[in-house]
């Protein structure tokens, strides 16, 4: 399927390089837009980002993206990493990817991995540049356990989606810089944006380092402190195929996301399910 004539207007408008290959990808694979149920979907200017919009509180500016809108489908990278949001957990079968966000933390992150080291999961930690460079000793703990690191940009700015496409590239760049700086030799092999806010060019800029845009299939909302029964029934029931569930170990008071953990985690044990990361180089 070829770019159609309004794709052709839109991206002579942009001028955006990132786009371009984007949309080239799309045109050439004619692969379908992804399905977004999560709020980690390209936004459109003038939204308001949804997901995980709990520490940063910062502003909506006029959208200076080149990309703010656009289709989140699949295609791939230079690198071979594709450029659709990844929602699903590695594996053939009954398995499940926890992610922990906004940390990390030196009050909440310890907690979360004392429990996950009790219940034997392996978790990946999507982490503001920031905060690891703040705390390198704890981003070296978290990969000592085995869990996986996701860049979660510089400073959590949930309007990246309305900033210009060179703002989101430092955004992402630098984020991962940071991380990988304080856990010298440890990949930074995805990367979500604050609120799910992704743009086309920021899944572009993302897989072309390397990071597989990763979403998520299940929100509990645990950074807004819903209460531990409202956490737990949102992510018992109605789980979809192969879930990647949304945490957080960063941005306030995370007592009931440990707690909510403590339950969770031996549940799904005792479902069947398998801890496994979220896929990376399949769609």
């Amino acid at each position: 399927m070829g770019i159609t004539s309004i794709s052709a207007r839109r991206l002579r408008r942009t001028g955006s390089a990132a786009t371009a290959a984007v949309l080239g990808i799309l045109a050439v694979s004619g692969t379908p837009a992804l399905a977004a149920t999560d709020g980690s979907a390209d936004k459109a200017a003038g939204t308001k980002p949804s997901g995980s919009a709990a520490s940063a509180g910062k502003g909506t500016k006029p959208s200076g993206s080149a990309a703010s809108a656009g289709n989140p489908g699949a295609g791939r990278s230079a690198t071979g990493i594709p450029l659709g949001i990844s929602r699903l957990a590695q594996g053939p079968g009954r398995d499940v990817a926890i992610t922990i966000d906004d940390g990390p933390d030196p009050r909440w992150t310890p907690q979360v991995l004392q429990v996950l080291r009790k219940n034997h999961v392996k978790a990946t930690f999507c982490m503001i540049g920031t905060k690891a460079q703040k705390y390198p000793e704890l981003v070296r703990a978290v990969a000592a356990d085995g869990h996986r690191l996701c860049n979660h940009s510089v400073d959590h700015d949930v309007t990246m989606d309305h900033k210009p496409v060179a703002f989101q590239k430092q955004q992402i760049l630098q984020g991962k810089a940071m991380i990988e700086k304080a856990a010298p030799g440890v990949p930074v092999g995805y990367y979500r944006a604050p609120g799910g806010a992704f743009t086309p060019d920021s899944r572009a800029i993302a897989a072309a380092s390397g990071m597989r845009p990763l979403g998520w299939s299940v929100d509990p909302k645990d950074w807004s402190r819903p209460g531990l029964p409202a956490i737990i029934s949102a992510v018992e029931e109605k789980l979809p195929q192969q879930p990647t569930v949304l945490f957080h170990d960063g941005g306030g008071d995370r007592s009931e996301t440990v707690a909510a953990l403590k339950e969770y985690l031996p549940w799904l044990t005792s479902q069947g399910y398998r801890f496994t990361f979220p896929a990376r180089t399949t769609p």
